[in-house]
C-alpha cells in the first residue's frame, strides 16, 4: 500500500429527456476529461509530481496490405475494414503529455495517422485511395492503490474522442466519443498500460442514426528494451460491444486493433524497423469478419522532454 490520504475519485451523470441529450452525453465525457485535475488538486502533497512530454512516435511508414472481404465493409466508416489490397506509405504523429504525482498518473495523448497511395481495388483498376485516417485524443487517468514488484495497480477513467482528417467515398466522417472506468496495471518498465474497463460510446458519425452504446474493453501499451539501442513495443486493444439504443448495420460487434514494432537506432532518436499492424471487426449487419492486415517498415522520431 503507498502512503497518503485516501483518494475520492467521483462521476456524476445525469440523463435526461430534455432537448439537447446530444450535447449531454457529449458533455458527460468531457466531465471525465477534467476529472483528472480535480483528483490531483486533491493531492496536496508535492515532492513526486513530473511532467514529461513524451513523442512516442514521429513516423514515415512504407507496407503492404491485404484486406479480406472489403466488398462487404464499403460501407461501413471504418477505413482499415474497406481499404484495398495495397502498397502505401502513411504519416504517424503519437504524443502525450504526461503528468504523475504521487498516487496518479495522468496522461493525455494525441494519436493522428494518414494515408494515400497507389492501390488495386477488389473489382476496378488500379486508383489512388486513402487507406488510413484517425485522429485521436484522449485523456487516461490512473490511481496506485496498490504497488509490488515494480507494478501499480488501481482504478481508471478514460475518455476519449475518435473523428478523422476527412470523409472517404460517399461515406461520413467517422465522430464518436468514449467514456469509461476500471481497472488497470501501469507505470511498469515493461507494462505501461494493461487495462479493463466498461465503456460508454456515443456515436453520432450518422446524422439521422446517432447511437449510444456499452462494451466491455481491455487494452495494453507494453515497451521491452531488448538491448542498449533496440526495442520492441506494441499496443492495441480489444473490445467487445454488449447493447445498443438503435440498430445500425455499420455498427461494430466486436473490434480488435494491435501494433507489435521493433525499433532500432539508427543516429540519436531516430529510428528505423519492421512492424505489423492488425484490425478485425465485425458489423452488425455484415455476417463475416473484415480484416487489414500490414507489414512493413517504419522510419521514426522517438524522444521524451522533461518539463518537471
Amino acid at each position: 500500500m503507498l502512503d497518503g490520504d485516501s483518494p475520492i475519485m467521483m462521476v456524476y451523470c445525469e440523463f435526461g429527456n430534455k432537448w439537447g441529450v446530444d450535447l449531454r452525453k457529449i458533455s458527460w465525457v468531457a466531465l471525465l476529461f477534467m476529472l483528472p485535475g480535480m483528483a490531483l488538486a486533491d493531492d496536496a502533497v508535492a515532492d513526486n509530481a513530473k511532467l514529461t512530454l513524451a513523442v512516442r512516435r514521429i513516423g514515415l511508414e512504407w507496407s503492404r496490405t491485404d484486406v479480406k472481404n472489403a466488398a462487404e465493409y464499403q460501407k461501413s466508416p471504418i477505413s482499415a475494414l474497406k481499404a484495398d489490397s495495397q502498397t502505401f506509405v502513411k504519416g504517424v504523429f503519437d504524443t502525450a503529455l504526461e503528468y504523475s504525482k504521487n498516487r496518479f498518473q495522468w496522461d493525455n495523448s494525441l494519436f493522428m495517422e494518414y494515408g494515400e497511395t497507389k492501390l488495386q481495388p477488389y473489382d476496378e483498376p488500379e486508383a489512388v485511395s486513402e487507406n488510413a485516417d484517425d485522429i485521436l485524443l484522449s485523456s487516461d487517468l490512473s490511481y496506485a492503490c496498490w504497488e509490488s514488484s515494480g507494478f501499480k495497480f488501481g482504478p481508471t477513467v478514460r475518455a476519449a474522442y475518435d473523428t478523422e482528417f476527412k470523409t472517404a467515398d460517399d461515406t461520413p466522417r467517422q465522430q464518436v466519443v468514449r467514456g469509461s472506468a476500471g481497472i488497470s496495471l501501469f507505470d511498469n518498465a515493461i507494462v505501461k498500460s494493461l487495462y479493463l474497463t466498461g465503456v460508454y460510446e456515443y456515436d453520432f458519425t450518422f446524422a439521422n442514426e446517432k447511437t449510444s452504446k456499452l462494451a466491455a474493453e481491455v487494452g495494453w501499451r507494453l515497451e521491452y528494451q531488448i538491448r542498449e539501442g533496440v526495442k520492441l513495443s506494441s499496443n492495441g486493444y480489444y473490445r467487445e460491444y454488449l447493447s445498443y439504443s438503435q440498430f445500425v448495420p455499420t455498427d461494430l460487434e466486436r473490434d480488435l486493433s494491435a501494433v507489435l514494432r521493433l525499433d532500432t537506432n539508427l543516429w540519436g532518436d531516430l529510428t528505423m524497423g519492421p512492424y505489423v499492424q492488425y484490425r478485425r471487426a465485425r458489423a452488425r449487419g455484415v455476417d463475416v469478419y473484415g480484416s487489414n492486415f500490414i507489414m512493413g517498415i517504419s522510419f521514426n522520431y522517438i524522444t521524451s522532454f522533461g518539463l518537471i
